[in-house]
């Protein structure tokens, strides 16, 4: 009895601080808001704080209430006081993903706020180290698949294109393009991870709580695209000096020599020409990526691990994470491979066209390098969603639950009376 008395006592006082924990969130807020509102704003601010407050998946408000558990046998669960959610019609109510939000679901020690400058600032950052670490890890298997894909009957496999290309350059060959791919990809990740979170609050907040739930698939295939046709814009560059280091030997062994190279015999075009076959492979690739691991992961959750996220350690979920980005990953691999044999060809040679490779590569040309790029992308995507979870987890971001049905809809489905 004594254990029981105490055991209740500490859950008593828990819940005690959490109240206090919330009140003091709630009169910080209401002096910010008040304080903002004596401050003269203009229509870009204002905008862009309404943009934060939306998000992707909407829950109804909620309240604070006291669920008593049944009297149970003495060698049964004990009488607890929960925190639970509940639809608010009264009382201490909050929007999903704020402060209190997040208090109440036991997430209290975040950074920000869900959906805030810093959010997406933090989120940006994850991106730059995802891509930019992953891409260069990988360099010397990209510079094969490259090689494979622009002169194939010199190099005939994967193994014999590191072979021939040890004897030829020695290890040091292996690491060609390294500079311009880690400045490329980095900027590509700060856009692609950066732009996703804001489009998809965007177009959640356009869509309102029950239209996000119910085509959630399409948010995230329209946010992944919008955000990824701003980020090829970043990478093409570094992409074509990447491409053109890596298929033409002899041309230039490094960043500095093959940028002042290019920019004097094609000018300014020769880093943006291949931004429309980029298009070609990258939106479709990040489409697949973000939508194919978001509805993973929701599956994982549901079907696979035995208990809600919510009672999963961090570590375990970073496990669920990276498992749902290699099969993302091998998806992506399989969409995207035919554009990236054009961007390939294209950048090595000048004055073709996308049309012009695509017609020379022919129907199985266009495949050659689909086993190396499926290993490559699928270990690259899991490791890319790993470290920018892992970001998020360290930085303490708020990260919500998988999307559940809202109240409202489960009501007009007659789920819930």
């Amino acid at each position: 009895m004594g254990h029981r008395e105490r055991d209740d006592e500490e859950l008593s006082k828990d819940l005690y601080l959490r109240e206090l924990r919330v009140q003091e969130l709630l009169s910080m807020d209401t002096e910010r808001r008040s304080s903002a509102s004596r401050q003269d704003t203009t229509m870009y601010p204002t905008a862009l704080t309404q943009l934060a407050r939306g998000n992707p998946f909407s829950a109804p408000l909620f309240s604070l209430q006291k669920v008593e558990e049944p009297q149970q046998s003495l060698h049964g669960p004990r009488t607890r006081r929960l925190a639970a959610a509940a639809t608010a019609q009264e009382g201490d109510s909050c929007e999903f993903g704020s402060q209190k939000y997040l208090v109440l679901c036991g997430f209290e020690d975040v950074s920000c706020e869900f959906g805030s400058s810093k959010y997406y600032a933090l989120c940006g950052f994850g991106g730059i180290l995802s891509c930019g670490i992953t891409h260069t890890a990988v360099v010397p298997l990209d510079l094969v698949k490259c090689r494979l894909q622009v002169d194939p009957d010199k190099f005939k496999s994967i193994g014999n294109g590191f072979r021939v290309t040890l004897r030829e350059d020695g290890v040091r060959g292996l690491a060609k393009g390294w500079a311009p791919t880690f400045i490329g990809y980095s900027m590509q990740g700060l856009c692609k991870f950066g732009f996703y979170e804001v489009f998809k609050i965007f177009y959640s907040d356009l869509l309102g709580e029950e239209n996000t739930y119910l085509w959630r698939t399409s948010l995230y295939l329209a946010a992944s695209a919008s955000a990824e046709f701003f980020a090829d814009i970043a990478l093409a560059p570094m992409e074509a000096v990447k491409v053109r280091i890596q298929t033409q030997p002899g041309y230039a062994n490094t960043l500095r020599q093959c940028v002042p190279k290019m920019y004097a015999e094609e000018g300014l075009w020769a880093f943006y020409k291949g931004v429309v076959p980029l298009w070609m492979r990258q939106i479709p690739y990040t489409m697949m990526k973000f939508s194919c691991f978001e509805r993973t992961v929701e599956l994982l959750y549901k079907y696979v691990v035995p208990k809600p996220r919510s009672e999963c350690s961090k570590p375990e979920q970073l496990v669920v994470t990276f498992v749902a980005g290699y099969i993302a990953g091998v998806f992506c691999a399989i969409v995207s491979h035919p554009a990236d044999s054009v961007v390939s060809v294209l950048n090595k040679e000048q004055g073709s066209t996308a049309v012009q490779v695509l017609k020379k590569l022919g129907p199985k040309g266009v495949w050659k390098g689909l086993v190396a790029r499926i290993i490559m992308i699928g270990t690259l995507t899991a490791l890319q969603w790993f470290i920018y979870d892992s970001v998020k987890v360290y930085f303490r971001l708020p990260r919500p639950p998988p999307p559940e049905m809202p109240e409202s809809l489960k009501k007009k489905l007659g789920l819930t009376e």
